[in-house]
């Protein structure tokens, strides 16, 4: 087998689930702490086991981990943009002091390559680096480990394997600051083997992946708490109250201090950037846990505002908050998949499309499939925030995550993203949406690419179309790539 890019995306394919376990961890009851509700969402075995034996594996030290300088992320909403939002705010104030000189930052999902998982210094790393760094964690993991093929043998799973390449590529890159979001939860999440990191952030909690964090706002609180070490400062964002008790009681269980974070009023005026209420929440954490690294790792510096300006007008994100103009359609992209993200994408487009000035008809492109999620409470949800906001698209279409109507597609969604039965609930959908809103035009489209074609014939007719594009990031992904190709 070559050791090349294409090869290497086929071997990390073969390490995903083909489904999530349903029985609950066997060494949850042994466990010495456990979500209030003691209900064992734990399923298979925890994402955490194993990850340092791996790491050792490749002759990785907790030292070395420690020399990353690691900035750690969890949350339910807002991870990824809190973690890019203090990506930029490091390398504002990198390249003013010079520390810290490359920055690496670890998020997840991808939009168009498994490549944007892994950055280093705002961009991902190359296919090359990809393949080379790879093929090191594959070779003396799976290969060469004496384990592999015998029964019960413990070997990483697909998110394990990523989060492992992440670590290893940055210690082999000799990044100097490091920032991780966690996959879903917190206490037994795969980047939770970072035993001291430098500061620890929790973006806006609520309520997803309930199947593996528990049935209540607290359970979730509980599990995304899991990444608070003792003596490491701690930030999250302001939370309901049921979260915040049980933020602060996790805090003093492993004495830390713990500080709320509101809206940062000094925030540079940039309604681009920072238009959108979610993102001046999440820039002021990013601020508070960049300000604290900077002291923490380089005594007699500080973020100041010229840094955070800087920051603010470099910042990007695709797929959350994204505006493109083309043609007769502005397109908005944003990859919200939960309810909490869906209003704030919904209040989003209607903010950008009530303008006296810009009256346009109004199409919708929607598609999510998850085994973690009902899609049906999604499109109620987002139907009825678009309602309520004066914002009903006059047109809805359904589509899958089938980019093109050729059935080509790029190497990396190829291998991602699995088949499922999407037509039927296209259909599913259509009929929820035709309930709730009987004067809107519902149709259904087989793949990306034809529904962008009806949305701008449907801008052809009507002499323009603001057109919003979400309910995956997978949608948002493949839609970028043919708007922008």
């Amino acid at each position: 087998m070559k050791r090349n890019y294409e090869n290497a995306l086929k071997l990390l394919e073969t390490r995903r689930r083909k489904a999530r376990p349903t029985t609950p961890a066997a060494t949850f009851q042994q466990q010495t702490g456990a979500p209030p509700s003691n209900t064992p969402t734990v399923r298979g075995v925890p994402s955490l086991n194993g990850m340092k034996e791996w790491l050792q594996m490749l002759g990785h030290t907790e030292s070395d981990l420690n020399n990353l300088n690691i900035i750690h992320v969890a949350g339910t909403k807002g991870k990824g943009s809190t973690c890019a939002f203090a990506r930029s705010l490091l390398r504002s104030h990198g390249l003013r002091t010079g520390f810290p000189g490359r920055v690496g930052l670890y998020t997840s999902p991808d939009l168009q390559c498994i490549r944007e998982r892994i950055q280093i210094d705002d961009r991902p790393i190359t296919e090359e680096i990809f393949a080379r760094y790879f093929f090191e964690v594959w070779d003396r993991i799976i290969t060469q480990n004496p384990s592999n093929g015998k029964e019960g043998a413990r070997l990483p799973r697909y998110l394990q394997l990523l989060a492992i390449l992440a670590f290893h590529t940055f210690i082999r890159e000799n990044v100097e600051a490091a920032i991780f979001e966690t996959h879903h939860g917190g206490e037994y999440d795969a980047t939770n083997v970072v035993q001291n990191p430098v500061v620890t952030g929790v973006t806006s909690l609520g309520m997803d992946h309930v199947a593996q964090l528990g049935p209540t706002l607290e359970d979730i609180a509980w599990h995304k708490a899991g990444i608070l070490k003792t003596g490491v400062p701690a930030f999250s964002l302001e939370q309901e109250a049921v979260a915040a008790r049980m933020l602060r009681n996790r805090a003093a269980e492993k004495r830390t201090h713990l500080e709320f974070v509101a809206v940062n009023t000094s925030l540079p005026d940039n309604s681009k950037v920072l238009g959108v209420t979610v993102q001046k929440l999440n820039c002021s954490l990013a601020v508070e846990l960049v300000r604290k690294f900077v002291q923490v790792k380089a005594p007699g510096h500080e973020l100041n505002a010229e840094d955070i300006s800087r920051a603010v007008d470099s910042f990007s994100w695709g797929g959350r908050f994204q505006i493109i103009e083309k043609g007769l359609c502005r397109w908005f992209l944003d990859g919200a998949h939960n309810t909490l993200s869906l209003e704030q994408a919904a209040a989003w487009f209607s903010e950008n499309t009530g303008a006296l000035n810009y009256r346009r008809c109004r199409v919708l492109i929607f598609s999510h499939f998850s085994e973690e999620r009902d899609g049906r409470v999604l499109v109620e949800c987002l139907a009825h925030a678009l309602s309520a906001r004066g914002a009903k698209p006059e047109h809805v279409i359904f589509t899958t995550y089938n980019e093109r109507d050729d059935g080509t597609s790029r190497l990396d969604k190829t291998l991602k993203v699995p088949e499922k039965p999407f037509p039927d609930l296209c259909s599913v959908y259509a009929a929820v949406w035709s309930r709730l809103d009987p004067e809107a035009i519902v149709s259904s489209k087989p793949t990306i690419e034809a529904a962008i074609r009806l949305a701008e014939q449907i801008a052809a007719e009507s002499g323009g179309a603001q057109c919003f594009v979400t309910g995956s990031l997978h949608l948002v992904g493949g839609a970028l790539n043919l708007l922008t190709s």
